[in-house]
């Protein structure tokens, strides 16, 4: 088996994962929570710059390792090594990625990050991506994932992977970042446009952890800009209905913040028209985010 390493995004080549395609692919997000080192609470004592428990990577990896997704979009990684980690812990419980993408944007901890069963046929990483916020300039705080693949109807479809501000900030004019977090929104989706509808290039999909509900303004963003329209969130459910991503468990509330946004006409491709939630024993969580995944079907021309 070959490898070539292009900066931190590895191309394996192997029997079978050279130019792979599918009719039909599964494509997932999740956000599994602080897969970094950090100061965290383990148990009953609080640890300083302390890696993610063993228990907590075992629950994430199970998670993964029943819905088998084939591509897979990453939300709070750490470095590239905990990225290799994660995917080299798959491969020896049988669930082998070929081909990683890992981008570190100006958030020097946690990254987003893309294992794939997939060849990508283009990779771009958006890390320098900026907009006016209050009386100065920021950089979007993890960039924007950009990547395309080939469908077995020979139609390029393209994965932008991201996660947006969270609520927490030190800055009183803006409490909760609520202003911050549709800066970044507008910004993603300018590239977003620039990448795709600009270029005639129709068929994507928008991934990642929004930290915003779906009518949100953060969200609407990525629905339409003026009389333009973009994309539509993709309603998902777990086996019960519910429809929350997100365990808030400083106030107890269940929260809608991950999920897909997709392309008109990408929204052809999605089967049932709808995502599914992963179902998760609190108790044994790995993350405080479900992973959300749905499927893709390409019809052969």
């Amino acid at each position: 088996m070959a490898l070539k390493v292009f900066g931190i995004q590895w191309i394996w080549i192997g029997l079978l994962a050279c130019g792979l395609q599918a009719a039909e692919v599964r494509i997932a997000t999740y956000n599994v929570r602080n897969y970094v080192i950090t100061d965290r609470q383990v148990g009953n004592t609080w640890r300083p710059m302390y890696p993610k428990p063993e228990v907590e990577k075992t629950v994430v990896r199970e998670v993964i390792l029943d819905v088998r997704p084939d591509i897979l979009v990453l939300q709070e990684i750490g470095s590239v090594e905990f990225l290799e980690e994660l995917r080299s812990d798959l491969n020896r419980e049988g669930l082998h990625y070929p081909y990683a993408v890992h981008m570190a944007g100006p958030d020097q901890v946690r990254h987003v990050a893309m294992l794939s069963m997939l060849q990508p046929s283009e990779v771009k990483k958006h890390k320098y991506l900026d907009f006016k916020y209050l009386d100065r300039r920021e950089r979007v705080k993890r960039g924007l994932l950009e990547v395309s693949f080939i469908g077995s109807n020979n139609e390029r479809f393209t994965v932008f992977g991201l996660h947006l501000k969270s609520r927490w900030t030190e800055d009183k004019e803006d409490p909760e970042a609520r202003l911050r977090r549709i800066r970044e929104a507008e910004t993603c989706r300018n590239m977003i446009v620039k990448r795709t509808i600009d270029q005639k290039r129709f068929n994507y999909l928008i991934a990642g952890d929004f930290n915003a509900f779906p009518r949100s303004a953060p969200l609407r963003r990525f629905y339409v800009r003026g009389k333009l329209e973009i994309g539509s969130m993709v309603p998902a459910f777990d086996s019960r209905g519910a429809e929350w991503t997100y365990y808030y468990k400083k106030h107890s509330m269940y929260q809608t913040v991950d999920g897909f946004v997709a392309s008109p006409s990408m929204m052809e491709f999605i089967k049932n028209g709808q995502g599914t939630i992963v179902d998760q024993d609190l108790k044994q969580v790995g993350s405080d985010h479900r992973m959300v995944y749905m499927d893709l079907v390409f019809k052969e021309k």
